[in-house]
């Protein structure tokens, strides 16, 4: 069932259902923050994590919830509600589940182009990450043109692209000395350890400004799983919105991955997982963002809870993205689209 709002200069529906999931799953983000808060290699009661953030507790318990753990928790929600958005957007666009950033090459582009701006500058992450989105977004763009883009070979090329990068990246690795690379190959999993307030401001900042154009991106994303002679002829531009999709989407990944690495698969699971718990054929886009902030704090807590290792949490973002990806090449296989 859904709910009609209507004002004198707009109108919107809301399913009821997509408002209870919606509540569910920012209850299991609660649930989860005030897990990872509590547990560690100093564990602390749900009490205590509570009067920490109260800013209550002295000593090293304070210390350890609202210097430590805090930073990692909130970038953990900002970096995976942003990949999360960012695949549900594209997928939504290109109608087609596979069809999200990190498998198409564009975060592997964000990654590339941050870790060149390291060994260039020592800085400006944000701006490489950006940069190396958007070319690569226009390099698979380029490739993948025959007579129109179809979405078929946006994936292939996009996976081929992707691949190139990741050797790129070993190359840029190389050049630099052993303790910066160990460092590099640690972030080019994806990894949320030291994080700090300052990336807490960066991601959640980013949000704030992107949140408005994501927004305004859902009535068209609504209409664009139909057919694009349709899309037309309702009035829609349909080459400015994709570009402007494209632009978003490719902003919000390197938003991501310029404080917590390319995280593999949270972006293309969050999409797919969305659309089922919400059902029907609307783009959850915000329900995304949702379950990709459950997933990369979950992974980040299954990293922090392996014993006398401190593992990146892209491990366990993968060991949760690779059969889902098995799952839907299967299902996309047994439609015809391959």
């Amino acid at each position: 069932m859904s709910l009609s709002i209507r004002t004198n200069v707009m109108s919107f529906c809301i399913e009821r259902r997509a408002v209870w999931v919606g509540f569910g799953l920012l209850a299991l983000v609660l649930v989860i923050g005030l897990l990872s808060l509590s547990i560690g290699s100093y564990p602390l009661g749900i009490d205590q994590v509570v009067q920490g953030l109260a800013g209550q507790l002295g000593g090293i318990e304070q210390m350890i919830v609202r210097d430590h753990r805090l930073p990692r928790i909130l970038v953990a929600i900002g970096a995976g509600a942003a990949f999360g958005m960012a695949g549900a957007m594209f997928q939504a666009m290109l109608r087609n589940p596979l069809a999200s950033p990190d498998v198409i090459g564009f975060t592997a582009g964000a990654n590339f182009g941050a870790l060149l701006a390291v060994v260039l500058t020592g800085s400006m992450v944000l701006f490489g990450a950006l940069m190396g989105g958007l070319a690569t977004a226009g390099l698979v763009t380029v490739l993948a043109w025959h007579h129109g883009l179809q979405t078929g070979r946006i994936i292939l090329v996009g996976i081929g692209v992707s691949l190139t990068l990741a050797s790129g990246a070993d190359v840029l690795m190389s050049m630099t000395d052993e303790q910066v690379a160990a460092d590099m190959a640690r972030w080019l999993t994806g990894s949320l350890n030291t994080r700090s307030f300052q990336d807490v401001t960066l991601i959640w900042g980013g949000l704030v400004l992107l949140l408005p154009i994501v927004g305004w991106l859902q009535f068209p994303l609504a209409r664009m799983a139909m057919h694009d002679d349709i899309v037309i002829g309702l009035g829609l531009a349909l080459s400015p919105l994709r570009l402007a999709i494209t632009c978003t989407s490719v902003a919000l990944v390197a938003l991501a991955v310029s404080v917590a690495g390319p995280l593999p698969f949270v972006a293309f699971v969050a999409g797919p997982i969305a659309r089922r718990l919400t059902g029907g054929g609307r783009p959850a886009v915000l329900t995304a963002a949702c379950v990709g902030a459950i997933v990369t704090m979950a992974a980040d807590l299954a990293a922090r809870s392996v014993p006398l290792i401190q593992l990146p949490a892209g491990v366990f973002t993968a060991l949760v993205g690779a059969p889902v990806l098995l799952w839907l090449l299967a299902v996309q296989y047994r439609k015809g689209n391959f």
